[in-house]
C-alpha cells in the first residue's frame, strides 16, 4: 500500500510506477533551471569531480568546476550491425574504466524496467558488442561487469549466465531456475517491500558469484484476470505471498567459477520464518549478510567466512514495532537502488541507521561488532548523501526544527562534535543535494510551497554558488509565485500535535463557509505535508478547487514517516485502521469549528492506503465525513502482502483482532454517505479481490454508493487509452455533485 503521496499527483500519477520520488523531484529541479536537454539524472565518476549525462542517445562528460562539457559517447558509436543506434537506458562503467555496458530495449517488471538487452563498448577499440546473444530478446537483469571487466555477468529468465567477453562464451551457471525457483532475483513481495531486485555480486577478486534464490513454490498464486484482450479470458498468475503465509524461503549460494562448484551458505534458522534483504562482499572470503525475523522486529548481521562455511553475529538489534530496512525517505524505486554497506576504514567498518536511541542516527560498525554513533542528537537523519572520509566528513539530510523540511547538514566521520546546518538559513523549505565524490562539489535544489523548483550548482563546505548569476540567490525573486498553501498545527484533545497544510478558495470571504476537502494517505509508508512546491495542488480534480470555492487540507497523523522521532512513527504498531483513523477525525474534528467551513458539507480522498483511509474514515466516522472517493484501497488487511503487513501489525496468528479492527471491510456497514469506490481490475498490489469483498460487504448492509472497476488496469490506473481523462472527469463529477463547490 505505499504508493502515493502529493507529490505523485503532481506529476503525472502514472510516473510513479516508473520512477522514485527522488529521481521525479530532481527531473523537475534541474528542468527548472538547466533546460530540459539536462533532465536527465546525472551519474557521478567514481573518484573524480566528474558527472556523466545521457543526452539523446549520447552521454556527456561534464568536468566540475568549470562545467565543462564534452560528448564522451557518441550516437555514432552506438550503431549497431544493423545500423540502429542504441537508446540508452542506463549504463555503467567497469572498474578500470575502459569499457561501458549499455541498458536498452527495456521491459517493466513490477514496478521498474528492470529487464532489457545489454552491450559492451570498448572505449578504446570502440568494438560493441552484444551480451547473451541467443536467449529471448528483453530477458536480461542485472547485468555487471567481473573486476577485471574481461567478463559480463547476468540473469535471464532466473536463471545465472556468465559470459567470457574475449571468446564470446556464455556459461549457465544455474539451471533450476523458473517462476517459482529464483536465481539472481525476487519474488514480488521481496521487490516491492525491500526494494530487493538485483540479486547477485561478483566477489573482489572475480573468482566466485554470491546470489540469492527464493523458493516461492509454497506461495500460492494470485489469479488476476484479463478479459480484455481476447474473447477468452486469460489467467495471470503472481505468486504473491498474503499476511499470515510464510515468507518464501531465501538462500544464498556462492557459485566457484572455475569448477564451478555451487555451495550454500550455512545461514542459522529458519528460512521459511525469516529475511534477507541485504548481502555483500566485504573481501574475496568474507561476505555479509542481515537477517531480519519474521515479525521484522530483530535484526542480526552476518559474517560468513565462505572458505570455512561459517556465520558469526557481528550486530544484532531489537526493536518492540519493527525496525526499517529501509524508508520511504530513500530512493527505493530507482532503477539502480541497492542495499549497499557503506564501507569505511578500509572495510574495516561499515555505516549503519539504527532507531534505538529514539531517532533514526547513524553508527559506524566494526567488524569487530564495535559500534561508535556519529549522529547523536535528538532528530532524524533523513538519509545518508555522502562520505568523505579525507575530510572526516559526512554529509546528511535533516531538518530538527520543521518535519516539512530537508536541509544538508554535516557532521564529524568519527562521531566527535554536533551536526552543523550547511544550507543557509535564509532559504527555508526542502532542499535536495547530490555531492560529487570528493565531496567537493554539490548539486543543489530547491523548493518551498511558494518557491518554484531551482537548482544551483555548489562548492562544500562553504556552499558557495560556482556560478553567480546562475545562483539560486541571484534567481530567487523570479522564481517566486504567491503563496497557495499555508501550513499549520493542530493538537488533538490527547496532546497530539499534526501537522497540515491547506489551500482556501481564491476569493475566500472568512464571513462565508466553505466545503472541506481532506486529502489522506496515513500510513508508515507516505507523508503528505510536505513544503513543496504545488503540495496543494490536486491532479485529479479537473479544474481548479481553489477557483471552484473547495478547501484543501491534508494532515499528517502519527504513524507517518515525517522526522519527528521513533515513537512518532512507530506508536501505530498494530493500530493501523485505527490510531491514523482516529488521529485524523479528531483533526477534522475541530476543523468543522472553524467559522468558514461547512459541516455539511466534508469530502475525503485517497489512493492505495489512503483509499484504506478514506473507506476507515467514511465507515467509522459517519457523522464527521459525508462523502468520499476511495482508490485501490486494501478494504481487508488479510488481502495484503506478508511483508508490508505483518511488520506494521504483527502475525494474524497471534493478534487477529488488529487485523479485523483496522479494516474497512469491518466497519462497512456504518456507511451513510456517498461513496464512490474504484479499482483496476489487473491490481498486482492491491487486488481486486477487495473491491469484491467490500462490494459484498456493502451490497449485505443495503448500503447504496457507486463503483468502478477499470479493466486490465494496474495499480496506478494508468494503462488504456483515454484512461487519465476519464478518472478524472468521474472523480471530479461526483464531488461536483455530493460535495458542491463555493461559499454559502
Amino acid at each position: 500500500m505505499k504508493i502515493l503521496t502529493q507529490k505523485h499527483f503532481q506529476l503525472s500519477y502514472p510516473m510513479q510506477k516508473l520512477l522514485s520520488k527522488f529521481l521525479l523531484s530532481v527531473v523537475i529541479l534541474i528542468l527548472a533551471f538547466f533546460g530540459a536537454t539536462q533532465a536527465q539524472s546525472i551519474k557521478w565518476h567514481d573518484f573524480e569531480d566528474v558527472y556523466f549525462q545521457i543526452r539523446g542517445n549520447q552521454i556527456f562528460r561534464i568536468q566540475l568546476p568549470g562545467q565543462t562539457s564534452e560528448v564522451f559517447v557518441s550516437a555514432e558509436e552506438l550503431k549497431t550491425e544493423n545500423n540502429t543506434v542504441l537508446n540508452i537506458r542506463d549504463f555503467t562503467f567497469s572498474e578500470d574504466r575502459q569499457k561501458l555496458l549499455i541498458y536498452t530495449n527495456t521491459k517493466r517488471v513490477w514496478r521498474l524496467d528492470t529487464q532489457g538487452d545489454y552491450w559492451v563498448l570498448d572505449l578504446e577499440s570502440k568494438k560493441l558488442q552484444q551480451i547473451g546473444k541467443g536467449l529471448p530478446e528483453s530477458s536480461l537483469r542485472f547485468a555487471k561487469f567481473s573486476p577485471d571487466a574481461s567478463k559480463v555477468a547476468f540473469v535471464s529468465e532466473f536463471n545465472l549466465y556468465v559470459e567470457d567477453l574475449g571468446l564470446g562464451e556464455i556459461t549457465q551457471l544455474t539451471f533450476d531456475g523458473n517462476r517459482k525457483l529464483i536465481n539472481g532475483t525476487f519474488d514480488w513481495a521481496y521487490e516491492e517491500e525491500f526494494a530487493s531486485r538485483d540479486g547477485f555480486q561478483w566477489s573482489p577478486d572475480g573468482k566466485r558469484i554470491a546470489f540469492w534464490q527464493l523458493n516461492a513454490n509454497q506461495i500460492r498464486d494470485f489469479y488476476m484476470v484479463n478479459n480484455t484482450d481476447s474473447v477468452y479470458s486469460q489467467i495471470i498468475p503472481v505468486e504473491y505471498p498474503k499476511v499470515g503465509e510464510s515468507p518464501s524461503p531465501a538462500k544464498i549460494g556462492v557459485i566457484e567459477l572455475s569448477s564451478q562448484e555451487l555451495t550454500w551458505l550455512d545461514i542459522p534458522g529458519d528460512p521459511a520464518q525469516h529475511y534477507l534483504p541485504r548481502m555483500e562482499w566485504n573481501s574475496p572470503d568474507l561476505v555479509l549478510l542481515q537477517q531480519l525475523n519474521r515479525k521484522q522486529n530483530q535484526s542480526r548481521i552476518f559474517a560468513v567466512d565462505v572458505l570455512k562455511n561459517e556465520a558469526k553475529v557481528i550486530f544484532e538489534e531489537e526493536d518492540e514495532a519493527w525496525i526499517d530496512v529501509l524508508s520511504s525517505w530513500e530512493d527505493v524505486y530507482a532503477l539502480t537502488y541497492r542495499h549497499e554497506f557503506q564501507w569505511i576504514n578500509d572495510r574495516k567498518e561499515f555505516l549503519w541507521f539504527s532507531e534505538k536511541e529514539g531517532w533514526r542516527q547513524l553508527y559506524r560498525i566494526g567488524l569487530d561488532g564495535k559500534e561508535t554513533p556519529i549522529t547523536p542528537g535528538a532528530y532524524d537523519v533523513i538519509n545518508l548523501l555522502r562520505v568523505d572520509e579525507n575530510n572526516n566528513r559526512i554529509y546528511f539530510h535533516a531538518s530538527p526544527k520543521n518535519a516539512t523540511q530537508k536541509y544538508l547538514y554535516t557532521a564529524r566521520l568519527d562521531g566527535k562534535g554536533k551536526a552543523e546546518k550547511i544550507t543557509p538559513e535564509e532559504l527555508e523549505g526542502t532542499h535536495s543535494y547530490s555531492i560529487s565524490p570528493s565531496g567537493k562539489y554539490a548539486l543543489h535544489q530547491y523548493q518551498n510551497t511558494y518557491t518554484r523548483p531551482m537548482a544551483e550548482w555548489v562548492s562544500l563546505p562553504s556552499h558557495k554558488p560556482l556560478e553567480e548569476a546562475r545562483s539560486i540567490a541571484a534567481n530567487l525573486s523570479k522564481n517566486q509565485v504567491e503563496n497557495e498553501a499555508e501550513f499549520f498545527k493542530i493538537k488533538t484533545e490527547d496532546g497530539t500535535e499534526m501537522d497540515g497544510w491547506m489551500v482556501k478558495p481564491n476569493d475566500f470571504d472568512p464571513t462565508k463557509k466553505y466545503p472541506v476537502v481532506f486529502y489522506v494517505y496515513t500510513e508508515p509508508w507516505g507523508a503528505n505535508v510536505k513544503d513543496t512546491f504545488g503540495v496543494g495542488r490536486n491532479r485529479l480534480y479537473d479544474g481548479d478547487m481553489a477557483e471552484d470555492g473547495y478547501i484543501y487540507i491534508s494532515i499528517d497523523n502519527r504513524g507517518t514517516p515525517a522526522p519527528k522521532g521513533r515513537a512518532w512513527r512507530k506508536s501505530i504498531y498494530r493500530k493501523i485502521g485505527r490510531l491514523n483513523i482516529s488521529d485524523q477525525a479528531a483533526a477534522a474534528k475541530q476543523i468543522l469549528e472553524w467559522d468558514y467551513v461547512d459541516p455539511e458539507r466534508v469530502a475525503v480522498w485517497g489512493w492505495s492506503g489512503g483509499g484504506s483511509a478514506t473507506l476507515n474514515l467514511l465507515f467509522q466516522y459517519p457523522k464527521i465525513y459525508k462523502t468520499g472517493i476511495s482508490i485501490a484501497a486494501v478494504a481487508n488487511q488479510l488481502t495484503y502482502d506478508n511483508i508490508y503487513q505483518e511488520r506494521y501489525m504483527g502475525l494474524p496468528q497471534e493478534n487477529l483482532e488488529d487485523f479485523v479492527a483496522g479494516s474497512p471491510i469491518t466497519h462497512a456497514k456504518n456507511l451513510e454517505g456517498n461513496l464512490l469506490y474504484i479499482h483496476g481490475t489487473a491490481d498486482d498490489n492491491v487486488h481486486y479481490a477487495n473491491a469484491d469483498m467490500l462490494v459484498n460487504e456493502l451490497i449485505k448492509h443495503g448500503k447504496i454508493f457507486q463503483f468502478m472497476p477499470y479493466p486490465n488496469r494496474s495499480h496506478s490506473i494508468s494503462e488504456g487509452e483515454g484512461t487519465n481523462a476519464h478518472l478524472k472527469k468521474l472523480y471530479t463529477d461526483f464531488l461536483k455533485k455530493h460535495c458542491p463547490p463555493g461559499g454559502r
